[in-house]
């Protein structure tokens, strides 16, 4: 009894030191595998991307591999073909190039290009539609002459082309310096032929202007004008628009007109100095307008002092101006 009891204690022992033994180098196994993966971390981390790519060449399957190799042969062969084929082509084509320089009868362009055939439709052939003629189209009146048989008909010129206006037709001119008189079917319109300039301008009350009418051997004036009153005035026979009438036959409707005009001119200093002065200008009258015995130039503005006289078309009617002096 005692010595199985101490067998039974020597086994448990020594089955005590074997368990712990294998206990010991499975921890140095697993410890030692945890070191080499520490390693390897450490060491695939400081390589640059071409170690990644072949380290990631190794991971793939073998039959990605073997793929990959096949791909990267044919496509290496096809390069070289290509270079091959295209050397091979152009020395083909500078040889015919040549050859066709020497030889004025070589034909193998030409068999080139008619060597396909042009491909035939099914559908019935169209026919071809007229010319078109260059000429213009004729008249009517030629037209109907061709039909009838008259040979004269097509020697007759073709009628010239209007070519465009570009010049002012006067219309907008006329829209906008339009009076109308009247209201209805019986309203008169009338065209002025003048209207004021940007520089139009009163005179100063300082220095009045006023327009005295004699006839004849008169001493005394027919009527008086304060022109101070507007910057225009318009002389004419036709009442319904003139300032000033003119009853002579020889006058025009609209013919002449006395204009304050604001000019800025240059002392003998060089100084920019503007004054409003009187002016005279004729709208293109029949008989013209006369300022001390002389005929003025038509649609140009002259200029008009105190004492000056002007007459209209062949009137007997004088228009003297007078400036009185400042403070007279």
């Amino acid at each position: 009894m005692t010595e199985n009891t101490s067998e039974l204690r020597r086994s448990r022992s020594r089955s005590g030191q074997r368990s712990r033994s294998h206990q010991h180098r499975r921890r140095r196994s697993h410890s030692g595998e945890r070191h080499e993966r520490r390693r390897h971390r450490d060491r695939s981390g400081s390589r640059d991307h071409s170690h990644r790519a072949k380290a990631s060449d190794r991971d793939r399957s073998p039959w990605r591999a073997r793929r990959d190799e096949r791909e990267d042969n044919n496509n290496n062969n096809n390069n070289n073909n290509h270079s091959g084929s295209r050397h091979h082509a152009n020395e083909r084509r500078r040889s015919r190039s040549r050859r066709r320089d020497t030889d004025p009868n070589d034909t193998s362009r030409r068999h080139h290009r008619t060597h396909h055939s042009p491909r035939r439709s099914r559908s019935p052939e169209r026919p071809s539609p007229p010319a078109r003629a260059r000429n213009p189209l004729p008249s009517q009146t030629q037209a109907l002459a061709a039909a009838n048989g008259d040979p004269t008909a097509a020697l007759a010129p073709a009628p010239e082309k209007q070519k465009p206006n570009f010049k002012p037709t006067g219309l907008l001119a006329a829209a906008t310096n339009t009076v109308t008189l009247g209201a209805g079917p019986a309203a008169q319109h009338i065209v002025l032929k003048y209207h004021e300039p940007p520089e139009a301008r009163k005179p100063p009350a300082a220095q009045p202007w006023a327009l005295y009418v004699f006839k004849g051997a008169q001493r005394e004036p027919l009527a008086t004008l304060r022109l101070g009153a507007r910057s225009c005035w318009l002389f004419g026979r036709e009442a319904a628009v003139a300032d000033v009438p003119t009853e002579h036959p020889s006058c025009s409707l609209q013919h002449a007109v006395l204009q304050f005009r604001h000019v800025v001119r240059r002392d003998e200093f060089g100084e920019q100095r503007g004054r409003v002065g009187l002016y005279v200008l004729d709208l293109e009258s029949s008989n013209g307008t006369w300022l001390n015995g002389e005929r003025v130039a038509a649609a140009r503005y002259v200029g008009l002092r105190g004492g000056d006289v002007l007459r209209f078309g062949e009137s007997e009617r004088e228009y003297v101006l007078v400036r009185p002096e400042k403070g007279g």
